[in-house]
């Protein structure tokens, strides 16, 4: 028998680090059950003392996931694990994961305590931590530029008080797969209770490295790996899901293990995580781009034609690929599209939230004849985008743009029950837009990011806009789709106005 390699998914914590990539309770949700369903073994549901936001949002994940081990984060502070143990008091199997700095320079400059102190500190939050759950999990954040001695000393302590797993973090990417998978193996083999816990390793992306790292570690003992799909999350990012997944998946003749995903939900779980997010998933990305098996090159082609083997190692369906996209028309009702609904893994929780995002169906099913898996996913992303926090919403939008001629827009807004219009022009139709849009809000905001993407294929595509705004410290996204890319591009717009005007505020730690 093969040993179970642990898939800890942070998609939710560290994932949604990514500047602009904050998630509502209800979005967290959502992205949960897809997680489940793809069978991952633990879901890291975010920090629960950063924030009341962040506290509700993981009780919510907590109560709604039943078969994943849902976790919290926290720091080694009384406080935070007491709320950590609070958040998950309504999951079927819990986890607490809590961490310390334990590099010098984080010790000295950061912490300001001794070794000794943190190894103190280190002990009691795991401690604290056994009153709500015994399946506890500790890390020593900057675990890669930490004495090796230390390391050992702190580590043994804290499996003696109770943790479970152990996390090694590479927190600013900095290690290479030689030293990252010896520093594993040096610590199973030097720590002398290490049989008793299993070790696990989370590695950022900063060098682009973090799946190579991670899969080393694997090799020299490593038994959980943390990950995020699309490899979302601070600076560069984390190891991705799918290719730590699928690596370990089409290597079974090098790797002694195997994890226990149902990768057909691969791809359903990267287009749900990118519409929500706003970060669009690039095509030449490994297992989840449009590229990733698509083949141009003749000598290619006629390769696989003869026998697929020759020039791919996967095959498409494994990770949820499919050719027969089409799934529905204008003359489609409403339960076959609660049933696409339902075979997409999409949940809606009321029926007026399905009766809207119908209404939205039947829309765009007048203008344009196919509808696609993925105008679906936009229809309702787009639906509980426009449903959250909304203080402005579009009424009309009207835009003049000829040949010699300066764009101009009028842009009608409902805010309060009341219509507001602003007129103004720009150096193209979306400019003139936004800048309407900015004559009624005068937010200030200053946009960071605009970036276009078609949804399908073919000149009556959705496209699906996200627009970056930053505002007082806060870096938010908003998406929007539409066939009309201008419209598209407002909804967008005034989607971000919305999150910088909810004010939610968070405090993300770095591991």
């Amino acid at each position: 028998m093969k040993d179970k390699l642990i898939i800890f998914d942070t998609t939710l914590r560290d994932g949604e680090q990514s500047p602009g990539a904050s998630m509502t309770r209800e979005e967290k949700v959502r992205i949960a059950r897809q997680l489940e369903r793809m069978k991952v073994d633990i879901i890291e549901a975010g920090f629960p003392a950063a924030s009341p936001g962040d506290f509700e949002s993981v009780s919510s994940v907590a109560a709604a996931v039943k078969d994943s081990t849902v976790c919290g984060l926290a720091r080694a502070i009384e406080n935070d694990i007491r709320r950590a143990g609070d958040a998950l008091k309504s999951a079927n199997s819990g986890r607490i994961h809590t961490f310390i700095a334990t590099s010098p320079i984080h010790m000295e400059k950061k912490l300001r305590m001794s070794p000794d102190q943190v190894l103190e500190q280190a002990v009691k939050a795991v401690r604290w931590a056994r009153e709500y759950t015994d399946d506890i999990e500790f890390s020593p954040e900057d675990a890669g530029r930490s004495d090796i001695d230390f390391l050992c000393r702190i580590l043994e302590a804290v499996i003696d008080a109770g943790a479970k797993t152990l996390n090694i973090p590479d927190t600013v990417g900095y290690s290479m797969p030689e030293q990252y998978g010896a520093l594993i193996r040096n610590l199973r083999e030097r720590i002398p209770n290490s049989d008793r816990a299993i070790f696990s390793v989370h590695c950022h992306n900063d060098l682009g490295l973090a799946v190579a790292n991670s899969l080393s570690a694997v090799m020299n003992g490593a038994r959980q790996v943390e990950c995020t799909i699309n490899g979302r999350g601070e600076r560069a990012g984390n190891a991705a899901l799918e290719e730590i997944v699928m690596a370990v998946r089409t290597r079974q003749d090098y790797f002694p293990c195997d994890t226990g995903i149902d990768a057909t939900q691969i791809v359903q779980a990267s287009r749900l995580v990118s519409g929500i997010t706003g970060f669009a998933v690039q095509p030449n990305k490994a297992i989840v781009g449009i590229n990733a098996f698509a083949h141009e090159s003749g000598i290619h082609q006629d390769g696989v034609l003869k026998s697929r083997e020759t020039y791919e190692i996967m095959r498409a369906e494994d990770v949820g690929w499919s050719a027969n996209k089409l799934v529905l028309g204008k003359h489609s009702g409403r339960n076959a599209f609660r049933t696409r609904l339902s075979e997409l893994g999409i949940e809606l929780g009321s029926e007026e939230a399905l009766n809207a995002a119908f209404a939205r169906f039947k829309d765009l099913a007048d203008k344009k004849h196919e509808i696609f898996d993925e105008d679906i996913q936009a229809i309702v992303s787009d639906e509980a985008v426009g449903a959250a926090s909304e203080h402005y919403r579009l009424v009309y939008l009207k835009v003049c743009s000829e040949t010699g001629e300066t764009p101009l827009a009028a842009v009608n807004l409902l805010e309060g029950g009341a219509e507001r219009e602003g007129i103004s022009e720009g150096s193209g139709p979306v400019d003139a837009a936004f800048r309407a849009i900015e004559k009624i809000a005068q937010s200030g905001a200053e946009l960071q990011l605009y970036s276009v993407n078609n949804i399908t294929s073919g000149t009556d595509a959705q496209g699906e806009v996200t627009v970056r705004l930053h505002k007082d410290g806060r870096i938010v996204n908003g998406q929007g789709a539409d066939t009309d890319i201008v419209v598209a591009s407002v909804k967008a717009y005034i989607g971000a106005l919305n999150r910088i005007l909810s004010g939610t505020e968070k405090v993300n730690p770095q591991l």
